[in-house]
């Protein structure tokens, strides 16, 4: 009996004076509770009292009871803010990033993150309608504006951006024709058109288009399938104007390439003319003053014998023809001759030998 008091009382201990088990774990729980209770203290506080703004959020505080009542001017950047609770504060939040419209008939075919609505059904200026498949991109440029003008929430989407965009879409492109459609540089001018109506609209509503990007246009198939059958017509048109610039050009270049052989081949035939002409310039040069040499050389020998005559006319030309005679004599054994009459020869007359071989004219001495 005894025993069973103690343990109900927690009082029993061990040998050694170690308090038991009961009384250990009534402080367990006793911690466990305290943890608990602190938990949902730390959960209080950050639900009703601090709240979180995310990186890509504006965060825009409403005062509920007190004497600065109504919408926060200050607009809350990222982090833990004091709000409090019961609803005497709200803290509201809105997106800082790009938000992204998608008007299109395949959802399946826009981003994920993208509000998606019904293509743009434009009226052509020429009478006919065309689905245009339009993203716009946007953002949030004053939170405040956007709150207290367009509303909380995904307000700025619902009450702001959508019911604008196929309204200025229409007023810019319904100019276009059916066939300026596929004219892209046009096309991108009257996308800048909208971008601009749009902005003048939604810039005192604290919103800024950034761009607008047609990605794709469908008429009726009948539309269509006209469309691009004149298309392929001008193409064929085009392609044979083409091909006819083509062989035009070809034929000139061609004549220019004959016209430049024909040059050519003349500037070669007057090198090879000019060649020959200086050849023979040069042979006749060579020719001539050969002739001139030996004209020169020719006259040079004549004055040598000339000279050579004069000498043998000069004093002391007897005296040599008669030791050239005697020089003619002196291989001779016998002479026989007529010595005496007219044509008698005599060697031991020497004038008569030199009037005989006409050297010495008749009484010259």
């Amino acid at each position: 009996m005894a025993e069973k008091n103690e343990e109900e009382h927690g009082m029993a201990e061990a040998p050694g004076g170690a308090v038991k088990a009961p009384k250990r774990k009534r402080k367990f729980k006793s911690l466990i509770v305290f943890l608990v209770l602190l938990v949902i203290l730390g959960l209080g506080l950050s639900t009703f009292i601090l709240q979180y703004v995310k990186p890509n959020e504006y965060g825009i505080k409403v005062i509920r009871i007190g004497i600065d009542r109504g919408v926060q001017k200050k607009i809350y950047s990222a982090g833990l803010h004091y709000v409090l609770p019961f609803g005497f504060e709200e803290m509201h939040r809105l997106p800082k990033d790009i938000q992204i419209l998608e008007l299109t008939n395949h959802p399946e075919t826009a981003a994920r993150s993208a509000r998606t609505e019904k293509a743009a059904h434009i009226q052509t200026s020429d009478g006919f309608y065309v689905d245009v498949d339009v993203s716009i991109l946007y953002r949030i440029v004053d939170p405040y504006k956007v709150f207290t003008i367009i509303g909380p929430g995904n307000n700025y989407e619902i009450k702001g951006i959508i019911p604008q965009a196929e309204p200025k879409l229409k007023d810019a492109m319904g100019d276009l024709t059916t066939e300026e459609f596929y004219n892209s540089p046009l096309r991108v001018q009257k996308t800048e058109e909208a971008k601009a109506m749009l902005n003048k609209e939604l810039n005192a509503k604290g919103l800024e288009v950034d761009q607008i990007l047609v990605r794709y246009f469908i008429y009726s198939e009948e539309i269509q399938r006209n469309i691009e059958e004149k298309k392929l017509k001008d193409q064929l048109v085009f392609k044979n104007q083409a091909e006819a610039r083509a062989a035009t050009e070809e034929a000139i270049v061609k004549k220019i390439e004959q016209e430049g052989k024909a040059t050519v081949a003349v500037e070669l035939e007057k090198g090879k003319a000019y060649a020959t002409q200086r050849r023979a310039e040069q042979d006749l040069y060579t020719r001539q003053k050969r002739a001139e040499a030996d004209l020169l050389v020719q006259l040079a020998e004549a004055e040598r014998v000339r000279l050579k005559n004069d000498a043998l006319e000069g004093i002391g030309a007897e005296r040599m023809v008669g030791l050239k005679m005697a020089e003619v004599y002196k291989g001779l054994d016998t002479v026989i001759l007529s010595s005496d009459g007219p044509s008698g020869v005599n060697p031991l007359d020497l004038d008569n030998a030199l009037k005989l071989f006409d050297i010495r004219k008749g009484g010259q001495k």
